[in-house]
C-alpha cells in the first residue's frame, strides 16, 4: 500500500469526541512508509492521555488491518494544552486558548478593555479572535469599526470579519442596529451554544470573550461548552464597583477558571494638555483585592478623551494613538495575560482550592 492510501486511512480517522476527522482538522503532521514499516506524527491540541491512547489504538488497529504491523506513532501536543481549566468540553479544537472577559457589573469599560487587549496580542504576533457573547448589548461592532458590515455565510456556517488584525464575531453583525432581543436564559444559551458551533475560525492562539456584565447564563453556557483557560476582571476603583467585582471573582472559582488577573479602569484621568495623572475616580484600590484572589492587576489604565473617541469611531486607542500612556498599559496587560495563559495550561489548569467562593 503507497502512502498517500495510508495518509487517507490515518485521516479518516475520528478525533476523540469530536465529529471531524484529523484530516478535517488538520492534525496528522506527517506520514512516512517504508519497507520497514510505517511512522505516522499527528500535532493535536490536546494533551489527554485517554485522547492520545484512543489514537493510538486506532491507528494501530487500522494498519495492522492494511497488512502493516511496524507502526510508530508521534503525537506531538503544543506548549498549550487545550483541556485545562474549566470543566467545559471543547467544542473548538483549534484553537489553544480561551479568555472570558467579565465584569460584576455594566459601565467599567469591558468592552473597550475587550478589544484592546485584542489587538495588543494581535500586534504582538498572536492569531486572535474576539466573540462578543453581550447578547443584549453588543457593542464590539461600533468599537471595532465593523458597524453594519454582514459577514460572510458559507452554508449554514460564518467566517468571522476581519477587524485590525483581529478576526471578530457579534450578534449585532447578525441582528438590525437597532433592534432589540428579549430573550429568556434559555434562548441566550442556545445562541452562544449555535455561535460556538458555526463560526468558522480557523487556527488561532487565542479567543477572547466580550462577556456580558454580571454572573448568568452567558457565562455558565460558556464554561461548559470551552475549556476557558483565563478569566479577566474589569473594574473601576469606586467601592460600589469593587463590591461587584468580588461577585465576578467568585463566579470564576465556582467555575473553576483559573483568574489572570484584574484590569482597573477609570485609574486617574490624563489631563491632554499637560500629560499629568489626577485621580479624580480614585486609583489603586484593586491591588488589595486581586491579593486575595491570588491574582495579580493586569493594568491601571486611566481615563484619556482618545480612549473614548476611539472607541465611538471604530478606531480603539491602540489602533490610534499606539504610542500614548494608555496604549502602552494595554500592551503590559496583554502580555502578563499571555504569560499566564501560557503558565497556567503549560501546568494542565490551576487549583482553586485556596479560594473560597461565594456560593450564589
Amino acid at each position: 500500500m503507497n502512502p498517500e492510501e495510508l495518509k487517507s486511512i490515518v485521516e479518516s480517522i475520528v478525533y476523540p469526541g469530536f465529529p471531524g476527522t484529523l484530516g478535517e482538522y488538520g492534525f496528522l503532521k506527517e506520514l512516512l512508509a517504508d519497507e520497514k514499516g510505517v511512522k505516522v506524527v499527528l500535532d493535536i491540541p490536546s494533551n489527554a492521555s485517554s485522547v492520545h491512547e484512543q489514537l493510538e489504538l486506532e491507528i494501530e488497529k487500522r494498519i495492522s488491518l492494511a497488512g502493516l504491523n511496524e507502526i510508530e506513532i508521534v503525537i506531538e501536543t503544543p506548549p498549550m494544552p487545550v483541556e485545562s481549566s474549566s470543566n467545559g468540553k471543547n467544542m473548538l479544537p483549534n484553537i489553544q486558548s480561551f479568555v472570558m472577559v467579565s465584569s460584576g457589573k455594566g459601565g467599567v469599560g469591558k468592552s473597550t478593555t475587550t478589544v484592546n487587549l485584542a489587538i495588543a496580542l494581535a500586534k504582538q504576533g498572536k492569531r486572535v479572535g474576539l466573540l462578543d457573547t453581550d447578547i443584549y448589548g453588543p457593542n464590539i461592532p461600533r468599537m471595532m469599526g465593523i458597524e453594519g458590515v454582514q459577514p460572510i455565510f458559507m452554508g449554514n456556517k460564518i467566517k468571522p470579519i476581519d477587524a485590525h488584525g483581529v478576526k471578530v464575531m457579534s450578534m449585532g453583525s447578525l441582528i438590525a442596529p437597532d433592534a432589540s432581543l428579549i430573550w429568556k436564559g434559555a434562548m441566550v444559551t442556545q445562541a452562544i451554544e449555535q455561535m460556538l458551533e458555526d463560526i468558522v475560525w480557523g487556527e488561532l492562539d487565542i479567543l477572547i470573550f466580550d462577556m456580558p456584565p454580571g454572573t448568568g447564563d452567558a457565562q455558565l453556557a460558556l464554561a461548559q461548552n470551552i475549556p476557558v483557560s483565563a478569566g479577566v476582571c474589569v473594574t473601576t476603583p469606586q467601592k460600589v464597583a469593587l463590591d461587584d467585582t468580588v461577585r465576578a471573582l467568585d463566579m470564576f472559582a465556582q467555575l473553576h477558571i483559573p483568574i489572570a488577573g484584574i484590569v482597573e479602569n477609570m485609574s486617574g484621568f490624563i489631563c491632554p494638555d499637560s500629560g499629568k495623572e489626577y485621580a479624580i475616580f480614585g486609583k489603586g484600590t484593586t491591588p488589595v483585592l486581586a491579593e486575595e484572589y491570588g491574582t495579580k492587576v493586569l493594568a491601571e489604565i486611566p481615563i484619556e478623551p482618545a480612549v473614548r473617541e476611539g472607541g465611538d469611531a471604530g478606531i480603539p486607542i491602540t489602533v490610534l494613538a499606539p504610542e500614548c500612556e494608555t496604549s502602552r498599559r494595554y500592551d503590559s496587560a496583554a502580555k502578563l495575560l499571555w504569560d499566564s495563559i501560557v503558565e497556567v495550561l503549560g501546568s494542565g489548569g490551576v487549583d482553586n482550592a485556596s479560594i473560597q467562593p461565594t456560593i450564589f
